[in-house]
């Protein structure tokens, strides 16, 4: 009951702060993964710690704007610790004024779900996804994206 209440004070306590941040467990974000669904959906591990992933940010706000009338869907995963919600990852996202939706993964141990999210990925950041399940595409890129890398790759499932 007590983490019932505590949620609801969370939505609640920030009613200026238009970008809520969801901290999620990772069967929570690769059941979102799995969905079937004709949506393209491009995911983003990131940290705010992480200069080239601080660096490639504004790539994925623009192509979410370009793409706002397709069913694309841009999902920033953030790898900051969940310690980190209020004191960081929140006013970054408020300072740099993100609209894709962003979530906190909070799973300590990498080594338990990364090769879930893909067999190569080294864990290294920023890594990025590009999925549709209907079609059943999938791209990775363990790398820094300028937009039109990420423009030119999101074009191959469209």
């Amino acid at each position: 009951m007590k983490t019932v209440l505590l949620g609801c004070g969370l939505l609640l306590a920030t009613p200026g702060f238009g970008q809520q941040v969801a901290v999620i467990k990772f069967p929570e974000l690769q059941q979102r993964l799995a969905r079937a669904t004709d949506t393209t959906y491009v995911i983003n591990f990131w940290a705010t710690w992480c200069g080239p992933c601080v660096k490639e940010l504004p790539n994925f706000e623009q192509v979410r704007s370009a793409n706002a009338n397709k069913k694309v869907k841009v999902l920033l995963v953030s790898l900051d610790y969940a310690s980190q919600l209020d004191k960081k990852v929140k006013p970054f996202v408020k300072q740099r004024g993100l609209k894709s939706e962003v979530v906190l993964l909070n799973e300590p141990d990498p080594n338990s779900w990364l090769e879930k999210v893909d067999p190569k990925w080294s864990g290294s950041l920023p890594f990025t996804l590009i999925l549709n399940n209907k079609t059943k595409k999938r791209a990775t890129f363990e790398q820094e994206l300028s937009k039109a890398e990420l423009t030119a790759a999101l074009q191959k499932f469209l």
